[in-house]
């Protein structure tokens, strides 16, 4: 039913391994590519969305490449979600009421609004620098035994 898209989803990802690359280290879409073992074009075009909304910065030539622009504890994932699918939504009304054809019955307006409030909430409240150490928990849980 909900689903992220494959941009935003390669945006987080990018943004996270930038994070483990230490601040000021400039990486290549193709490196980021290979390693997460994404599309290079249409991980670009994410990088290129992060880059507009400051989440990243592009350094040009021959050790060109990208880095973030904040310290990952400063970046959230709400961010990410903004700047590469722009401003959320779960529903048409909550674009643009015209384009409900039942806005003025429906009752579950209030609801799905509140879902999305609390999604993005949760988003805007977990930042890269958390994503990283939640992740690393659950890597270090699998490897224990039993």
């Amino acid at each position: 039913m909900l689903q992220v898209s494959r941009k935003f989803e390669y945006g987080l990802h990018a943004a996270a391994y930038l994070a483990t690359k230490g601040s000021g280290r400039v990486v290549t879409v193709k490196e980021m590519a290979d390693v997460i073992g994404f599309s290079q074009e249409f991980l670009s075009k994410a990088m290129q969305s992060m880059k507009k909304a400051g989440i990243t910065e592009s350094v040009q030539g021959v050790k060109g490449g990208y880095r973030l622009a904040r310290k990952p504890s400063e970046i959230t994932i709400a961010d990410i979600g903004v700047a590469i699918e722009g401003k959320p939504h779960m529903t048409r009304c909550a674009v643009k009421i015209t384009s409900c054809e039942i806005f003025d019955q429906c009752t579950y307006r209030g609801y799905m609004n509140s879902l999305q409030d609390r999604i993005q909430g949760l988003m805007s409240a977990t930042t890269i620098a958390e994503l990283l150490v939640q992740s690393e928990k659950e890597c270090e849980g699998e490897r224990e035994p039993g």
